[in-house]
């Protein structure tokens, strides 16, 4: 049964086996969960700019994928959070497996001679993906984080910094996550009392999209800067605007 703080909707009952703690169409007629939706923006447009950043550098088309996969899995959450369908919730849920495998991918070959395509590892992910289940998501993560842990420690440590804040702010999403999860009542309840401005700093679940969606960037920073490093390149960091950090990478000097 709906809590009484939702209300009918463009979309219909909710169909999905999942539904989260923002109140449904408290915000808009035509978006079931408002501030759960639009933090999925995080997701879309910084790796678009990312990807496009990528393709004008000319490199390797992985980066290109994880970038695309990075917005994949925003529009799936945008679509889930919209309509509450279950069919939207697998648009939401398969990217994450199907983006991930794609950054295990880039972080193993980032120590490979250019243009190399490892395609066992390549038949193993594709595998995994086809054939695991969301239970397994975990899974990935973990060896995403273990990767990255080396790299930073053993290999390039100047990195660290870049490594520790996309850790540091992807766990603190999964901290709210859970936090908006076993405190949902108490949630609502309290956002009753406040302000519909105000009230949405409480949306936790629309914080765990936009930290996961910034550490999740970041990771594929720290990626395809160790990448390029290996490959000889001149990898740099720029601000967009002064907040937003984007890479850029000039060509050897041989060349």
């Amino acid at each position: 049964m709906a809590p009484a703080a939702d209300r009918e909707g463009y979309w219909g009952p909710p169909t999905s086996t999942l539904e989260w703690c923002e109140e449904n169409y408290a915000v808009s007629y035509y978006i079931a969960e408002f501030w759960n939706t639009v933090s999925n923006l995080i997701f879309i447009l910084p790796p678009i700019y990312g990807a496009i950043q990528t393709y004008k550098d000319g490199l390797e088309k992985r980066y290109l994928a994880a970038y695309l996969c990075l917005t994949a899995v925003g529009l799936g959450s945008w679509c889930f959070h919209m309509t509450l369908k279950y069919e939207m919730q697998l648009l939401d849920e398969l990217p994450m497996i199907y983006s991930c495998c794609v950054f295990v991918y880039c972080l193993y070959e980032c120590f490979k001679y250019k243009n190399t395509v490892n395609y066992a590892l390549l038949f193993l992910l594709i595998t995994y993906s086809v054939v695991v289940s969301i239970i397994m998501y975990g899974t990935l993560v973990s060896i995403i984080v273990l990767r990255s842990v080396y790299i930073v420690l053993w290999v390039y440590p100047w990195l660290r910094g870049l490594g520790y804040t996309s850790l540091t702010v992807f766990l603190m999403g999964f901290f709210l996550w859970n936090v908006d999860n076993i405190f949902c009542d108490k949630l609502r309840a309290l956002r009753e009392k406040m302000p519909p401005v105000v009230g949405a700093v409480t949306q936790f679940h629309a914080w765990w999209h936009i930290l996961t969606g910034l550490g999740s960037y970041l990771h594929i920073l720290l990626s395809l800067y160790t990448r390029t490093l290996f490959l000889k390149h001149r990898p740099k960091v720029k601000f967009v605007f002064g907040i937003w950090p984007v890479l850029l990478v000039e060509p050897p000097k041989n060349l």
